[in-house]
């Protein structure tokens, strides 16, 4: 007999928070109607980390929260034969919507219970997995003013925007990508887990999951204005890399010179890092489940690479 499939789920983020004392019922009965029996657990983020060990090395483990809920359970499963399989009750769901994994919740569940395995990379900043992006300068400031309000995170980025804009300013850093030396000076420096596009139609979307680079975007110093003229036309697609950053490339590494430590954004995280930091692509570290009809054949499932993350 099948043991029961285990299902995690951060009860206090986005729509997970949002469903209150009917989540665990909502839930339930979801998988019911997927045939599945499963052992579930409601935990709160910091607790997350924990939880997900408890079933490290079983075939699946399905985990239920936004993109910083994954990003924590990837770093417990990266470098295992356990494959994540995710139900979207975040505020944005970035890496469901990237691996198309439905935003409906019965719809979700089919995946889990019946999707197909595959392999994708992470990246990695010091010890610590990101599964989207890593971001430093000033939206980690909006992040910790929108973080800091009470009221759902949609409404919160009004005000919080408006503050980083008043109190902008470029920072200067000091790069190693792939070996190569580069000193920026921007107000906010994007590392993403693979290669982003800023083409028309397909801002922030990746052509794959599993290229082993990571994308580096320092944008150009400029006053505000120009800043918020600049993030309209990246929402449009006319972004331009001679004219709107200060450095676009990738590298499967890129080393942030310096002592002392800084503030990044992981996967919309906050977290104090110590200088020299080193971020690297950790390729097909980490196994999830997606749609069959829109994933490769299960091959590397077990395949475990030699990259570490601690």
């Amino acid at each position: 007999m099948a043991s029961p499939l285990p299902v995690l789920i951060n009860h206090a983020g986005g729509t997970a928070a949002a469903l209150g004392e009917s989540l665990r019922e909502t839930v339930e009965q979801a998988f019911a109607a997927a045939g599945q029996e499963i052992e579930l657990e409601l935990v709160d983020g910091a607790g997350m980390a924990e939880a997900v060990a408890r079933h490290r090395g079983k075939p699946r483990v399905v985990v239920g929260g936004g993109d910083g809920t994954l990003g924590c359970a990837a770093t417990v499963l990266a470098n295992t034969p356990t494959a994540l399989a995710i139900l979207p009750l975040g505020t944005r769901n970035h890496l469901a919507r990237q691996l198309e994994i439905p935003l409906e919740l019965d719809a979700a569940v089919a995946v889990a219970v019946g999707g197909q395995r595959r392999r994708i990379d992470l990246g990695a900043a010091g010890e610590r997995v990101f599964v989207n992006n890593a971001s430093f300068g000033i939206y980690t400031r909006f992040v910790r003013q929108r973080d800091q309000q009470n009221g759902p995170k949609w409404l919160n980025s009004i005000p919080a925007t408006w503050h980083v804009l008043r109190h902008m300013r470029a920072q200067q850093f000091t790069l190693d990508l792939d070996g190569e030396p580069r000193t920026v000076a921007t107000p906010l420096l994007f590392v993403g887990n693979n290669q982003y596009s800023i083409d028309p139609g397909r801002l922030g979307e990746r052509e794959a999951m599993d290229d082993g680079q990571l994308s580096i975007f320092a944008v150009a110093a400029q006053g505000p204005h120009k800043l918020v003229a600049f993030a309209l036309r990246a929402l449009v697609g006319l972004a331009r890399p001679e004219r709107d950053f200060a450095e676009c490339a990738s590298a499967a590494e890129v080393v942030i010179d310096g002592q002392g430590w800084i503030e990044g954004a992981f996967d919309g995280e906050l977290e104090w890092m110590a200088l020299p930091l080193r971020l690297r692509s950790l390729p097909s570290a980490l196994g999830v489940v997606t749609p069959r009809e829109t994933t490769q054949p299960e091959r590397n499932l077990f395949k475990i690479h030699g990259s570490r993350t601690h």
